[in-house]
């Protein structure tokens, strides 16, 4: 897959919805009712997070649910992508970028959302084809101001804002021209995925899904 066909897929999947669940997931029984729920919310991007020991088996069954796309967040090595490729994830989130991880995306045609914090970080990225990135830590790296601010020299570069985003600064970063969605574990909190509240997690995406409109 090249730079390119993995900046316009990850566009593709970046356009689905304005959030896009960020989820931690802890056991793999509560995998396809909470994909679900999220989906019939009108939140089909999934990233799974792969920081816990059932992450590829939570991503394998939320691969079958209908009208999901689920990716695997937290790609760090290659061997990350390797597994998250075999287990269905249909597209990569990184915390950063390095050249092993983008070569071994590459090579597994797994669309990459890579991370960058700084504008140098962006432009690195940029050089090697990527101009859909994640914007990331969110808030801990200046927020919807700073995000602004880069956009103003890189109009061409969009970003998935993510972390300590929350309900209410999400429509802060959505309102920014260079921003497709943002990244939130709001609507899939603990609590209520270990009650198997699967409705009040569906209004709580519905809620996301109209954020930005």
């Amino acid at each position: 897959m090249t730079p390119q066909d993995a900046s316009r897929r990850a566009r593709e999947i970046c356009s689905l919805a304005p959030i896009v669940p960020v989820l931690v997931v802890q056991d793999a029984t509560k995998s396809r009712p909470l994909a679900e729920a999220l989906v019939a919310g009108g939140l089909p991007a999934l990233e799974v997070t792969l920081r816990t020991p059932a992450a590829l088996e939570v991503i394998a069954e939320m691969a079958q649910v209908k009208g999901g796309v689920v990716g695997a967040g937290t790609l760090v090595t290659p061997d990350d992508v390797r597994a998250a490729k075999a287990a269905g994830a249909t597209f990569g989130v990184s915390p950063g970028a390095t050249d092993a991880l983008i070569a071994a995306c590459e090579d597994a045609d797994l669309p990459l959302l890579a991370g960058a914090a700084t504008a140098s970080e962006a432009m690195q990225l940029l050089a090697r084809g990527y101009d859909m990135l994640k914007f990331f830590p969110a808030e801990a790296s200046g927020g919807a101001p700073a995000l602004k601010a880069i956009g103003a020299p890189l109009p061409q570069i969009s970003f998935c804002p993510t972390g300590g985003v929350s309900p209410d600064n999400a429509a802060s970063y959505l309102s920014l021209p260079n921003v497709l969605c943002a990244g939130g574990s709001w609507v899939a909190p603990a609590d209520l995925v270990a009650q198997g509240d699967w409705a009040g997690i569906e209004s709580l995406a519905k809620d996301a899904s109209r954020l930005g409109q």
